[in-house]
C-alpha cells in the first residue's frame, strides 16, 4: 500500500465564486461541435432503473430505495381529500407516488461537494462557513449544468479479453492508454471519460455489483485529468478501486477528482451495450436533478455515436 496520497484542495482558476470546475472547458461551441456529428437514429440509455432492493449504500447506513402510493383510485374515491365527491372520484382514477432513497443511488452524479479534505471542498469553500444546517450552500448538484460532450469509452475488460475485471483490480495508466489506442482514440480537452470494467453486466445481482470494485488506481485518476476531461463516469459504485491503495485516504480518487481536480464523477453507469456494439467515440448527454445544495443527484444518461 502506498502510504500517502498527498491530495490537496484546489483553488479554481476560474476564480474565487467558481462552482463548476473542470465543467468550465464545457462551452456553448463544443457542444454544438460535438451535437453536428451525432447520430440520434441510434440513442444509447446508460442509466438504471430504480426498483425496491435495487442494489444501494446501506452497509453505510444509508436507506435503500423505497416507494409507496400517496394516492389510488380506490383510496381517493374513499378519503375525497379534494372534496369532488364519490361519484367523480370513482370515474377519475388518481394515482401519486412518493420515493426515499440516498441521493448516490442507482445512476447518479457527484457534486463537486461530495467530497473533500481537510474540513474544504474544490476552490477552497470551507465547511465552517458553507455548511448549514441541512445542506452546502456551495458545490452542490443545482450547479451542474447539463452535460453536452464528446464521450470516449475506455474499455478496459476488453483491453483484458475479460467479461468483468477481476475484484479491487486498479487500472493503471498503461491501461487507459492500450484501451484507447485499442479504440483508435485519444482524450481531448473537454470530454467525458467513460471508463468500462464490466461490473455492470452482473446488474441488479447486488452481491456481484457492489464491494471491492475494480476500478481506476489514483495514478490513473490523475492521468485522466490531466487530459483535460470534464467529468468521468464508471460501470461501478465509486469509479476508482477498493479499497484503498492509500493508507491517509478511504477513497482518494473521489478526493482527487472532486477537491482536487474539479471533475464531477458518474457512478453505475451502464456501458454494456456500447461495449458490445463497439462504440467508443459519442455525444455524451447527461442532466441531473436540480437538488439544492445536495451531494449527489440521480441522473440519466444517453449516448450517441459520433459519425466520422
Amino acid at each position: 500500500m502506498a502510504p500517502t496520497a498527498d491530495i490537496k484542495v484546489a483553488t479554481s482558476p476560474y476564480g474565487p465564486d467558481d462552482q463548476l470546475g473542470a465543467l468550465n472547458l464545457m462551452t456553448p461551441r463544443s457542444q454544438a461541435a460535438v451535437m453536428s456529428r451525432a447520430d440520434a437514429s441510434t440513442v444509447y440509455d446508460l442509466s438504471v432503473d430504480y426498483f425496491v432492493g435495487m442494489p444501494s449504500f446501506q452497509a453505510a447506513g444509508d436507506p435503500s430505495y423505497q416507494i409507496f402510493m400517496s394516492h389510488t383510485p380506490a383510496g381517493t374515491e374513499v378519503d375525497n381529500l379534494n372534496g369532488a365527491g364519490a361519484d367523480v372520484n370513482r370515474r377519475v382514477c388518481y394515482s401519486g407516488d412518493v420515493v426515499f432513497m440516498y441521493t448516490h443511488t442507482g445512476t447518479h452524479i457527484d457534486a463537486l461537494n461530495h467530497f473533500g479534505v481537510d474540513g474544504r471542498i474544490y476552490n477552497n469553500f470551507s465547511a465552517e462557513e458553507n455548511l448549514g444546517s441541512r445542506h452546502w450552500t456551495k458545490g452542490g448538484a443545482e450547479q451542474i449544468p447539463p452535460i453536452v460532450a464528446r464521450g470516449v469509452l475506455i474499455d478496459v475488460a476488453a483491453l483484458h479479453g475479460v467479461p468483468c475485471l477481476d475484484s479491487s483490480y486498479a487500472i493503471t495508466v498503461d491501461d487507459c492508454r492500450g484501451a484507447l489506442e485499442r479504440a483508435g482514440l485519444e482524450l481531448r480537452s473537454g470530454d467525458v471519460a467513460l471508463v468500462r470494467t464490466g461490473r455492470m453486466a452482473y446488474w441488479p445481482d447486488g452481491s456481484k455489483v457492489l464491494g471491492d470494485p475494480p476500478g481506476l488506481s489514483l495514478e490513473a485518476a490523475r492521468w485522466l485529468t490531466g487530459q483535460g476531461i470534464i467529468a468521468v463516469a464508471a460501470d461501478q459504485e465509486c469509479v476508482e478501486v477498493g479499497p484503498s491503495q492509500h493508507e491517509d485516504n478511504w477513497l482518494p480518487g473521489h478526493c482527487h477528482f472532486l477537491a482536487e481536480a474539479g471533475v464531477p464523477m458518474i457512478e453505475l453507469v451502464n456501458l454494456e451495450e456500447l461495449s458490445r456494439d463497439g462504440v467508443h467515440e459519442l455525444c455524451f448527454l447527461a442532466a441531473p436533478i436540480r437538488l439544492r445544495g445536495a451531494s449527489g443527484a440521480p441522473v440519466r444518461p444517453m449516448a450517441m455515436p459520433l459519425r466520422t
